[in-house]
């Protein structure tokens, strides 16, 4: 009787698991499903402030704060945009040598003119030096716009002339794979810095950046960095027990020596 119980509760396993995990990857009609660790589509096109064409894998040469705005949104996408200048005004890191910025408007029907509004109102805020070319406000057709927000798990929805969305800044690495989510309008400007220095990480960084790595890790559930206790503290005690023995090996030397 156990026997014939168990074969029923493999089957129903074996029914249900494909349908659990088809819920799980379904994804959201609004929000964000985090693709962390794939890869943007780098060879779509999208128009410039200027109306040019450009490909999005020639504007990724580093890391990059990537947003998803529409031009004419009525609520979250200025105070993003607001929170964005902000980090660029107060990071340390150089923007257009450590980082740069894309920002994609959703709306199809949005063009280059907009785009070129919201891009003086937003660059004309940064009290840094700063090219205007290391932040591009992009526009472009349903077909790219989709492709690229459905590889970054961006999802909104048309209601009327606005639309439902969620905000959000991502970091790009230079190959175009997704490094880090971090969620709203609002950030801790060190998470940004520690984001944009893991996107780096398959390039060179320099010791503070690997200092940095080392010292603090990232939280998937927070979307923060936490100080690294326990790597920290396993560090210095090894460097003890280190130090010990090397002392013990001098003196045992020295001994004899006399």
């Amino acid at each position: 009787m156990i026997k014939k119980y168990k074969n029923i509760l493999k089957i129903l396993i074996l029914i249900l698991l494909p349908v659990f995990l088809l819920a799980q990857e379904e994804k959201p009609e609004v929000g964000i499903q985090e693709h962390l660790g794939e890869y943007l589509p780098m060879d779509l096109t999208f128009q410039d402030v200027n109306g040019k064409t450009v490909r999005f894998g020639d504007l990724v040469d580093k890391p990059v704060l990537l947003t998803f705005v529409y031009y004419g949104c009525p609520g979250i996408c200025n105070p993003l945009l607001a929170e964005v200048v902000d980090i660029v005004n107060h990071i340390e890191l150089e923007p257009g040598e450590d980082f740069k910025l894309i920002t994609l408007s959703f709306n199809h029907r949005e063009d280059s003119a907009k785009a070129r509004t919201w891009a003086n109102r937003h660059l004309g805020l940064i009290k840094r030096k700063f090219d205007e070319h290391d932040w591009e406000f992009l526009t472009g057709d349903s077909l790219s716009i989709d492709k690229m927000t459905d590889a970054a798990g961006f999802y909104f929805k048309e209601e009327g002339v606005d639309f439902i969305h969620a905000g959000t800044i991502m970091a790009i690495s230079p190959e175009g794979k997704i490094s880090r989510y971090l969620i709203g309008t609002s950030f801790n400007k060190f998470d940004v810095q520690m984001a944009l220095i893991d996107a780096k990480s398959g390039k060179t960084n320099p010791t503070i950046a690997k200092l940095l790595q080392f010292c603090y890790s990232y939280d998937p559930d927070g979307r923060a960095y936490t100080l690294n206790i326990t790597r920290i503290v396993g560090t210095v005690m090894l460097a003890f027990v280190g130090l010990f023995f090397a002392v013990l090996v001098v003196a045992k030397k020295k001994k004899k020596g006399e």
